[in-house]
């Protein structure tokens, strides 16, 4: 899949440099997109390269965390979920503990803590994958949870609608968070209808409840609270949290009496050698996506998307935030390029700024995703991951879009 994905990209990117040069008369499109191949390239170095000090100190930490038990207690309280959800991974292993806390920061809104823990987990549990070049049945459900995790802080989506101008900066925060858990719910059940696990039992309905209430009652929190209090109260509890598991971490490392500094430095070794790992995946796909968008292949899918909507006399205000949806499973940094440009073009509380806004928060952006943590263990057959994930993210943009009618349309 990752194969033809990976070419397709490069193939349309081609057909459609060839239309922009003989249709439209853009005689530069060839040197645009030749230049994209330089400039990604040397891009995703510097994203390896700035991954690597994250990567270096979370794999410490997480290293800390292993040896003084605390991460356990994690493990133990979602080891009835994990064990129906991943039946091929035993109990108490370490990818659980690992898997928990990637989870929570991402939750919380700490991607640059949420990464190395991702890979620390992924790399876990390569150890029970029989086939190292291929992704594992728990493997691609980690990594589809992963990548349309619910994120309870969407705080740089607040960070950028306030420096556009946004009246109220919040104010598309709880359909960020409806679209986050929709998009999660359809990768769960995407991924359980491929490897036939059963989300009726009971034990798998009582955790998703459970954590249905705890974002309901999140939401209805926060929705409370005025702008500037919500902010502060998000970012607080945010950094609050991940700091005191940082202390719990090296605390229960002393009372085992446990060498803290050795086993960091251990960890950070690890970090430092997936972040090298990490290069030629990270080039691979960021430069397929960086041609793809030169050649102005999307600007072409648009277009034909208009047209074909005002045939059928359909709204197509919210086409105006499709290049975020579309970007979004491809790049982060173009997704949030993409956002900015929509709020600048349209205004940031108009229709278009607010659903671009929504998109952006309701998934993740999957190719980045499964390029970095399948990159970190080696794998180079993703079978369903990549197709599941992407499930995810088109049921999160389209939520999305239905959430931007219902609240703003």
């Amino acid at each position: 899949m990752l194969n033809i994905i990976w070419l397709s990209f490069f193939f349309i990117a081609f057909l459609s440099g060839l239309y922009q040069f003989f249709m439209l008369g853009n005689s530069a499109i060839f040197n645009d997109i030749t230049l994209a191949t330089f400039t990604l390239s040397k891009t995703a170095f510097e994203i390896s390269l700035g991954l690597t000090g994250v990567l270096c100190f979370w794999m410490g930490i997480m290293k800390i965390g292993e040896k003084s038990g605390f991460i356990d207690l994690l493990t133990n309280f979602l080891s009835p979920l994990l064990k129906r959800l991943m039946p091929d991974v035993p109990d108490k292993h370490p990818a659980l503990g690992a898997m928990v806390m990637n989870l929570s920061a991402n939750m919380l809104g700490l991607d640059n803590a949420a990464t190395p823990l991702g890979i620390k987990a992924m790399q876990h549990l390569q150890t029970l994958n029989p086939d190292k070049d291929t992704a594992s049945n728990a493997q691609i459900l980690f990594l589809v949870i992963n990548t349309s995790a619910v994120t309870l802080f969407p705080l740089s989506i607040f960070t950028y609608r306030a420096q556009m101008g946004a009246a109220d900066p919040t104010d598309v925060f709880i359909p960020i968070l409806i679209a986050t858990y929709a998009s999660t719910i359809a990768g769960l059940i995407a991924v359980a209808s491929v490897q036939r696990i059963r989300l009726y039992d009971p034990v798998i309905l009582s955790y998703l409840a459970g954590f249905s209430g705890f974002i309901g009652a999140t939401l209805w929190y926060f929705s409370q609270l005025d702008q500037a209090i919500m902010q502060q109260q998000s970012a607080l509890l945010s950094n609050f949290i991940i700091f005191s598991l940082i202390i719990l971490f090296m605390a229960g490392a002393l009372k085992r009496r446990i060498n803290v500094y050795e086993h960091f430095i251990d960890g950070a070794k690890e970090g430092f050698s997936t972040a090298v790992m990490i290069i030629p995946y990270l080039v691979a796909m960021l430069v397929a996506i960086g041609v793809f968008r030169a050649s102005g292949a999307m600007d072409l899918i648009l277009q034909a998307l208009r047209s074909v909507l005002q045939i059928f006399a359909i709204d197509e205000r919210f086409v105006d935030a499709l290049p975020t949806a579309f970007m979004k499973p491809l790049s982060g940094s173009g997704a949030r390029a993409m956002m900015v440009e929509t709020m600048q073009t349209h205004g940031a509380d108009s229709f278009a700024g607010r659903l671009a806004s929504i998109v952006q928060g309701s998934t993740e952006t999957t190719f980045y995703v499964l390029a970095v943590y399948f990159g970190a263990v080696g794998i180079k057959n993703a079978r369903h991951a990549l197709a599941c994930g992407l499930i995810a993210d088109l049921a999160g943009i389209i939520v999305a879009i239905l959430l931007g009618y219902l609240f703003f349309g």
